[in-house]
């Protein structure tokens, strides 16, 4: 009896944790709109409008926090004030128990980012091709990805999870490699580089040997190691830079910052204002010390139940309804119960993030501390996609009103980035990528000079020798 009983219970807990895994990943319009929809189809799913505690479920009569779940488990600790608003309250924040609006053409001017993130770009190309069962492969995938667009897990992980064949899991995955930016969804900046050269071979000339100079000689190639490269090869160690400069001119390792952030337009390309956030983050009392308040904007004002009515109907509902009821009645369920997991798992990370990184809330991109997913990750005991998920086209707007992408949490270069910025802002005389180098040593910050190289790159300042040549302002 036991494998019967397994195989009942095991559809029912996968279609939970698939559902809830989409409607963790959207954002909180997409969402509306999914709950709309249901609304609007399923009999068995009703609205009541009664504001409540999405975690304890109590009446909370004003809008705020709930009293008992907000409260603080340690008063000596600015420990962040965490709860569910709705897109109604837009714009307001919990100030000295008012609500302060900011008009959006108040905004800082640095309020912008992306019009859509880099999982949408490419789904968007892909959806036509996509079969209707491969499309959750296809949104695992996506947002699997690091910062620089390769992707993060194995394939086998996504074949296990989603109870598919590997062989549809390579098929979407080539989808998504070949589509823009080319590469994107690779396992290595090797691997892309060598798809970005297949592609390319297709138009255009290609160096013959520029395919192998990628396979076996990557280290060389990202070193400038010429004559090393050119033995290799073969060749001449002037033969071997002029592949090497093809290779540089006309491919990315980094697929990702192809249109999100190239090393040579600098990270700001393609603005565009946010004007619906998702979290909104401000501090209880307008004071250093205070503790934050965030709010995680909820799409609907009430709360979802079953229709009572319908519950009772069910009880003598015709033969031929009966399945389809019943059917309407488990999906109504569901869909509640993904949403209270949803909603909890939403707290419980931006109960870590801005404990996390408060410093960086209020005092700005300096005072970024190093956070990855995977950290975070094993602090709610997830696995690292769900808080890609999560994090995920998300926006939320700090005390100071500017807006970014949750995303920008994770940001591990910012804190050095802004140091070399201010650094070269403030340099008598151009300074070397080396001196650069040793003046962040003395702030604590142990980087390579490749490093620094890489990073002012992405601000996009030019290198000392020609900063030198620039007319003075």
């Amino acid at each position: 009896m036991y494998p019967i009983h397994l195989q009942q219970i095991r559809p029912q807990t996968t279609a939970h944790l698939a559902q809830t895994m989409t409607l963790l990943s959207m954002t909180s319009n997409e969402l509306r709109q999914s709950i709309e929809a249901e609304l609007a189809n399923n009999p068995a799913l009703e609205l009541l409008e009664v504001k409540r505690c999405r975690t304890c479920g109590r009446s909370l009569m004003e809008n705020g926090p709930c009293p008992v779940c907000s409260r603080p488990h340690d008063p000596n600790q600015a420990e962040p004030i965490v709860f569910t608003s709705t897109q109604q309250d837009y714009f307001s924040s919990v100030s000295n128990g008012s609500q302060h609006i900011i008009p959006v053409d108040e905004l800082p001017e640095d309020n912008v980012a992306p019009s859509i993130d880099l999982p949408g770009f490419v789904l968007q190309q892909i959806a036509p091709e996509l079969e209707l069962e491969d499309r959750p492969i296809a949104a695992h995938i996506l947002t699997s990805l690091d910062d620089d667009g390769l992707l993060q897990i194995q394939l086998f992980e996504i074949s296990r999870y989603l109870h598919v064949s590997m062989e549809r899991v390579n098929h979407v995955l080539d989808l998504i490699r070949r589509s823009e930016p080319i590469g994107v969804g690779s396992s290595s900046p090797q691997e892309a580089l060598m798809i970005q050269l297949d592609i390319l071979a297709k138009t255009q000339y290609v160096p013959p040997l520029a395919e192998r100079a990628i396979r076996e000689g990557m280290n060389l190639l990202s070193r400038h190691h010429y004559s090393k490269l050119g033995e290799l090869l073969g060749i001449t160690p002037q033969e071997a830079e002029i592949i090497a400069q093809f290779i540089s001119s006309n491919l990315n390792p980094y697929p990702g910052r192809a249109h999100w952030g190239s090393v040579r337009q600098g990270s700001e390309s393609n603005p565009h204002t946010y004007h619906h956030p998702d979290i909104l983050i401000s501090t209880l009392h307008q004071q250093a010390n205070s503790p934050l308040v965030v709010e995680i904007l909820s799409p609907i004002r009430g709360s979802l139940q079953i229709n009572a009515l319908f519950r009772k109907a069910l009880k003598n509902a015709p033969e031929e309804k009966t399945e389809k009821w019943q059917q309407d009645l488990e999906k109504a369920n569901l869909l509640i119960k993904c949403l209270r997991q949803r909603g909890n798992t939403m707290r419980q990370l931006m109960t870590i993030l801005t404990q996390e990184q408060r410093n960086f809330i209020l005092q700005g991109d300096k005072f970024m501390r190093p956070l990855t997913r995977a950290s975070l990750a094993i602090q709610l005991d997830v696995h690292e996609s769900t808080i890609s998920r999560a994090v995920s086209g998300k926006t939320a707007r700090l005390p100071n009103g500017r807006m970014i992408p949750l995303s920008k949490f994770f940001d591990r270069s910012l804190s050095v980035r802004t140091l070399i910025r201010e650094i070269v802002k403030h340099e008598v005389s151009p300074l070397t990528d080396s001196q650069i180098t040793r003046m962040l040593h003395k702030e604590g910050h142990q980087v390579a000079r490749r490093t620094v190289a890489k990073y002012r790159s992405m601000e996009g300042i030019l290198p000392a020798q020609t900063r030198h040549k620039l007319p003075s302002p």
